[in-house]
């Protein structure tokens, strides 16, 4: 588990990266046959793993309920978030993976709802969740690498 740990963890910092040197109005620019942008991405990525960890295993989220409503699984994004809004996503990005290690470490986890996933992959117990969650976020980078690549064509960048 600690390679699974260690991956979200640098996938995190590459999220944080790419947060951080965007500017604002590019986070939230919609291309042309895409439904979501760079920013809904981000906080996606914190939102699932919110469900995926803890909610499945009777836990409450480590987050405001509110934003893991807002960016869980069939939502889009709406108005341009507030400035106090980027800046919990972006702790959350570091926070949450590592509040994850330690609850996992510590022994928090002894219950999960077994959970049949969008790509059929049937999530048993924490560890499936905590592999699947790494499988999620690198498909959302390679998604948010997508929406850079089309808006440097654009000439956004």
């Amino acid at each position: 588990m600690e390679k699974i740990f260690d991956i979200t963890i640098q996938n995190r910092k590459i999220l944080y990266k790419i947060l951080k040197r965007t500017p604002h109005e590019l986070l939230f620019e919609i291309p042309e046959g895409y439904r979501n942008n760079i920013w809904w991405n981000i906080a996606h990525v914190v939102a699932t793993q919110q469900i995926l960890v803890y909610k499945f295993s009777n836990l409450p989220a480590r987050i405001d309920d509110s934003l893991v409503q807002k960016f869980r699984k069939g939502t889009l994004p709406d108005i341009s978030p507030t400035d106090e809004e980027i800046d919990h996503i972006g702790a959350f990005l570091l926070s949450t993976a590592e509040w994850a290690q330690e609850d996992y470490e510590n022994g928090v986890f002894k219950e999960f709802n077994e959970y049949k996933t969008s790509t059929k992959v049937i999530l048993r117990n924490i560890e499936d969740a905590l592999a699947y969650n790494l499988y999620h976020e690198g498909l959302h980078l390679g998604v948010i690498l997508s929406l850079e690549k089309i808006l440097l064509k654009e000439g956004a960048f």
